[in-house]
């Protein structure tokens, strides 16, 4: 069986904001909308949140109206906010119960091309077990598998699972199954929560088992760690840190109870030699490009370029799994490979970056299993 892992930052639509020309171009503007987003939600505003509240709204576009170039206050009922004639922005709400609504991110259509590379991506694979990650919803996971696979010559999987995570920007972590390979239970820790009481994982690690036609039984656990683009450094990497101290634990707890075939999947925004993912290097779980039998083609990293600063995509598989891989490798045909030189052969229907499949290269491992 063939089990793969790939970013396809978002299938129909995207935020806004972050489907500019660049990352850095978006960050400020996420860097906002999650200040305002948590102002927003506190219980009581004191004079000095509403103040910060009234600069964000301004600085977002919003001086005028509630539907900005990048974010949309939804205000349902009570009072918020007041424009004066003069200009700018009051909060007149002393708390969140003095009003219903909310602060959300403008969606922006993903290009066509760029679509039907993300399926050609899916499709070339040939994965029999697939794990997605920067999905929008389960719905949309499906239309995209009913409707975009099937046009560009590609078969539909079998079973489409997404669990709503913490992200309310629409980038939630999947997974796609063939037929015969079939999806049983399911759990999911979108609540697990640390010792301060904060959420842990910014998306979720739900764990996914999956029969195979050979009757055995193969955990999947799938990751969209912490980004490093918008908050601190310091808070990105202790998020990143607490994320995979807490996914070593379930990983370690099903393995105490008796499973041996699992796998830890996904973007994990951090390199291996990181402190933030000592945590899962450190751990019995194997990472999949140490095999011998597996090729990255020439270029150790799986974002953007492919250098060695850019290795955030992963298939950690634990031991007696990580003994049953065929061969492996990166499938970066939906890659944009830079001009000065082109590093790696693309689709002939990728010809501008903005129509790449995604930044991210598709990680696959072949297993006997």
């Amino acid at each position: 069986m063939r089990l793969a892992s790939f970013n396809v930052e978002n299938l129909f639509d995207r935020a806004k904001a972050m489907n500019l020309d660049t990352w850095a171009d978006g960050k400020p503007v996420l860097e906002k909308f999650a200040a305002l987003n948590g102002l927003l939600g506190q219980v009581t505003y004191s004079a000095a949140d509403k103040t910060r509240m009234a600069a964000l709204i301004v600085e977002l576009g919003m001086e005028k109206s509630d539907t900005g170039p990048f974010v949309i206050l939804r205000r349902n009922r009570g009072a918020l906010l007041k424009r004066p004639h003069a200009g700018g922005v009051i909060v007149t709400a002393n708390g969140r119960s003095d009003w219903v609504g909310s602060l959300e991110l403008r969606d922006a259509p993903v290009s066509e091309q760029a679509m039907r590379n993300t399926a050609r991506v899916m499709t070339d694979l040939e994965a029999d077990v697939l794990g997605v990650v920067e999905v929008e919803s389960r719905p949309v996971l499906s239309a995209f598998n009913e409707q975009v696979l099937p046009a560009v010559s590609g078969k539909p999987f079998h079973q489409v699972m997404v669990i709503d995570g913490n992200d309310e920007r629409g980038i939630d972590v999947g997974l796609m199954a063939r037929e015969h390979f079939t999806l049983g239970l399911m759990r999911s820790h979108v609540d697990d929560r640390s010792a301060d009481g904060n959420l842990i994982f910014s998306r979720d690690c739900p764990e996914y088992f999956i029969t195979t036609p050979k009757g055995t039984t193969l955990v999947v656990l799938l990751n969209h760690f912490k980004s490093k683009g918008f908050g601190s450094p310091q808070s990105s990497n202790a998020r990143r840190r607490a994320q995979a101290e807490r996914a070593r634990v379930v990983y370690e707890d099903l393995l105490a109870g008796g499973f041996e075939y699992i796998a830890l999947i996904g973007d994990l925004n951090d390199t291996p030699d990181s402190a933030q993912l000592e945590p899962l290097v450190d751990s019995t779980l194997k990472d999949a490009f140490t095999h011998p039998n597996f090729d990255e083609g020439g270029f150790p990293g799986t974002f953007g370029l492919g250098n060695a600063g850019n290795k955030i995509d992963y298939l950690f598989l634990s031991p007696k799994l990580f003994a049953k891989i065929e061969k492996g490798g990166v499938f970066r045909k939906g890659v944009w490979p830079g001009v000065k030189p082109k590093r790696w052969e693309t689709y002939a229907e990728l010809t501008a970056p903005e129509q790449a499949a995604s930044d991210h290269a598709a990680v696959w491992v072949d297993l006997d299993i």
